[in-house]
Formats: C-alpha cells, structure tokens, sequence
C-alpha cells in the first residue's frame, strides 16, 4: 500500500471513531463556567424603621370610656332627680378630669370661703407677708366654722367684689362672677371653676406659697364635725380629706336650698379634687343626700 493510501486510510478510520463516540458513549462535557456569582438585581436599601415609643392613646382611650361611662350613670340619677346639679373631678397625678353639666352656674354659698381666704392670702402675699394672727383666726373661724361674720370681715379686708374678682384672675377662674356688695354667698360659679379653686390650693406651681397652702388645707382637714359631710362621702379607708361646704336657702329660688360641697381626698399621696354643687332643694338633708351621692359617683368611678 502506498503512502498515500495509508495517510487517507488512517484519516478515515480516526473520523468513524470520533463519530461513534459523539453519538452513544460518554456525554460531552460542558464548557467551563465563570466562578463569578451573578449580580443580584438592584434594589432599594431597606429604610430604618423607627424605634417604638409608648404612646398616650391607651391611656387617652380609658379616660374617654370612664367619662361616658360616668356620663351615663350621672345621666341616669338626674333623669330620677329633677334637682339641678353640676360635679367636677380631677386626679392631678393621672391626668384625668370630668365635668358634668358644665353650663349650670349655681351660687356658692359658703364654699366661696375658701376663694376669700385665698384672695387675703394672696393680698399678705403681695405685701411680703403672711396672714397676720387676726387674718389666721378669721379664716379658721370662716373656714371650719363656716362663719358668715369672720367671711364677711375678710371680704372687706380683700375689697369686697373687685378683691374677690381680681383674686379669681390670679387663679384661673373662667366663670366665676362676685356677688354684689356684701353678698358674697350669692357668687355665681361653675364646678370646673371650683376645680381651678383647688388646683392652685394645692399645687406647688400655684399663687400661693407652701405655708399658706398647708395653712389653709389644714383648717380644711378640721372642720367642725357637724359640717365633715359632703365630698368625704366619697372617701375610702386611709383617705384623709379636707372640705368646705356650703347650704343656703335662696329667696330667689322660692326659699329653695342650694348645697354645695367642694375639696380634696388624698391617698399615698395621690390628690381627688371634687367639687359638687346642687340647687332648688326642699330641704338642706336631700341637698347633702344628693351632693355626697353625685360626690361618691364621680370620685369612686371606676373604683381604685
């Protein structure tokens, strides 16, 4: 066989093996691929969220239910009694307030004492002073004996109603008017007013200064026991309470009784501010029956 021949021979035979094995032997190898790892699609970084802060909205929501539910129940006795009444509570160390019936303007009575005491405090206040031993036993005669004579002395020592009056501008007072002349129980207010009456009584961020805060809260806490009744209806055991109450029986009103009942009860050191005030009564006893009712629903409500 010639050259040639077994040149072309050797390319044939070489051809058909390299066909048989692409056909039914080992499988082909794929290419190499990259070890680079595909790129992920872009996408936005994730925004920070912000970090969880307590918020008022449950506490606001329980306020919310404990006003309409004393709404409800307060709605409920006046519809069985025809008698006008108006009550205010605050708890200063939780936030909470409540008015009821905050249009009615009933007179004072005696609870305007209080505002009298204040404003003569605040007059020995602005002299750089305090209450002389005569003012101090004027206001324990007013305050814990609920005498018209030593209230009466007190108002003309203040100014009578303009005294009265520009007192009521150092303590807030939105619709308190003073009675005329030496009418001083005849004072209109508003229970939301007597609030603000016993907020400035009794916060240190109030007018008055610490001696005669404690001064006047003590012949509070004192009154005489005849006149204990009233918003102490609503305290419980370990409470201590100071109060000054008022009763009077209105010409205009027919000789109709207005009783009212305002003050402070304290438990480890947490303050109820409570202020009732009730109008056209036939009697001074269904006043008080009413004002430590309405007294008790507003400041056990719901009970603590």
């Amino acid at each position: 066989m010639s050259p040639a021949r077994r040149d072309a021979l050797a390319a044939l035979v070489l051809a058909s093996v390299s066909v048989a094995a692409s056909a039914g032997g080992a499988p082909s190898v794929p290419p190499a691929r990259s070890a680079r790892p595909r790129a992920l699609p872009d996408r936005a970084a994730p925004r920070p969220r912000p970090p969880v802060t307590p918020t008022a909205e449950p506490t606001a929501m329980a306020f919310r239910a404990r006003r309409q539910a004393l709404r409800r129940t307060l709605d409920r006795y006046a519809a069985a009694h025809p008698q006008p009444f108006t009550a205010a509570v605050r708890e200063p160390d939780t936030g909470f307030s409540f008015t009821y019936n905050a249009a009615l303007r009933p007179v004072t009575a005696s609870v305007v004492k209080v505002e009298i005491v204040i404003a003569a405090m605040l007059r020995a206040q602005r002299r750089h002073r305090t209450l002389t031993a005569t003012e101090r036993a004027l206001a324990g005669r007013a305050v814990r004996h609920s005498d018209n004579v030593a209230a009466t002395e007190l108002w003309h020592g203040i100014g009578g109603t303009s005294g009265l009056a520009a007192a009521g501008r150092v303590l807030g007072l939105r619709h308190t008017v003073p009675g005329p002349d030496d009418y001083w129980g005849s004072t209109v207010t508003g229970a939301a007013d007597q609030i603000r009456v016993l907020t400035a009584l009794t916060s240190a961020d109030g007018p008055l200064t610490s001696e005669h805060r404690h001064l006047l809260l003590d012949l509070m806490a004192r009154v005489a026991p005849e006149q204990a009744w009233g918003i102490s209806a609503a305290a419980g055991d370990g409470d201590e309470v100071a109060l000054k109450n008022g009763w009077l029986p209105r010409k205009p009103d027919g000789g109709l009784w207005t009783v009212n009942s305002i003050g402070r009860l304290r438990r480890d050191g947490r303050d109820r501010l409570v202020a009732v005030l009730t109008t056209r009564h036939t009697s001074m006893a269904a006043g008080i029956a009413m004002a430590e009712h309405v007294a008790a629903t507003v400041a056990r409500h719901p009970a603590r």
